[in-house]
């Protein structure tokens, strides 16, 4: 699904946005691309899908989307949950489990014995924690595709794609399919640079091509929240753009702090905002 761009003028710059997040209600735009093959697989190929993370993962609920699609049975491993959460389920956890979804807790010392143990076999296939499966390649090489060709129909001559990383699979993908026809960006958002270099070699050793990382100056936990990201969420909320609260503030930290920039810069939104009712929560007590 080729989706448009538009653009986005920002702290005295222009920048071009590729909207994935119009793609589908049921899966933001990078999920959609990652499951990519699984959505167009027909759904008598597998009776069980497996996969496993965090209890407000965005790709779990994309993945229980696809199940209750595909009439998949869908088994999720996940490391204790807090009692309140069992309670009173929330955000994509409780949507998930609306859709069919079924849970297994681990301990934690207990969690990456049994996550390594998992594999795929006649009827069932594992999806690994947030998408990071070479199953993703064939669909961001799609993105890539309608990239350069926008970029061909545009006339631009220097083109920066920007994409954060969590797994770091949509980043590197990316770059391999757009070759010397743009350079991704990335910024790493679950670690540091080292643990996104890791990634990228799990999925592919050999690559001839991977994403230029984007640090930002000052060091921030994963999914913690922090004034200068809810600041910067609020800033691209006033332009008409609704992003995650997650993945994206850090990104465009990261950029505004590597400017400047030569070149057109073109950012991936890839949606997943159905996380921002769990988020805004904890702003909430900032």
């Amino acid at each position: 699904m080729n989706t448009p761009v538009t653009s986005l003028f920002l702290r005295g710059r222009n920048f071009y946005v590729k909207r994935d997040d119009l793609i589908s209600d049921y899966y933001p735009g990078n999920k959609y691309r990652k499951l990519y093959s699984l959505i167009e697989t027909d759904s008598v190929k597998y009776k069980n899908i497996i996969s496993y993370g965090g209890s407000q993962s965005n790709a779990m609920l994309a993945i229980a989307h696809l199940a209750h699609k595909k009439s998949w049975n869908f088994t999720y491993y996940l490391k204790t949950l807090p009692k309140w959460l069992k309670e009173n389920s929330i955000g994509n956890f409780k949507t998930a489990l609306s859709l069919g979804m079924n849970y297994i807790e681990l301990l934690h010392n207990d969690y990456e014995e049994k996550i390594s143990s998992l594999n795929s076999y006649q009827e069932t296939i594992v999806v690994a924690q947030g998408g990071a499966d070479p199953i993703a390649k064939s669909g961001i090489e799609k993105l890539a595709l309608e990239i350069i060709e926008w970029k061909r129909e545009q006339q631009i001559s220097k083109l920066y794609v920007v994409t954060p990383s969590g797994t770091g699979t949509t980043s590197m993908y990316l770059a391999k399919g757009l070759k010397d026809e743009a350079t991704v960006l990335t910024t790493p958002l679950v670690a540091d640079e080292k643990y996104l270099k890791e990634q990228w070699g799990k999925l592919d050793s050999c690559a001839d091509y991977l994403p230029k990382i984007l640090n930002t100056e000052k060091k921030y936990n994963f999914a913690k929240p922090y004034i200068e990201f809810l600041d910067i969420y609020k800033e691209l909320e006033k332009e008409g753009f609704i992003f995650d609260l997650i993945y994206a503030p850090k990104t465009w930290l990261a950029l505004f702090e590597n400017m400047p920039i030569d070149g057109d810069i073109l950012y991936i939104h890839s949606g997943g905002v159905s996380g921002n009712e769990t988020q805004m929560q904890r702003y909430t007590k900032l």
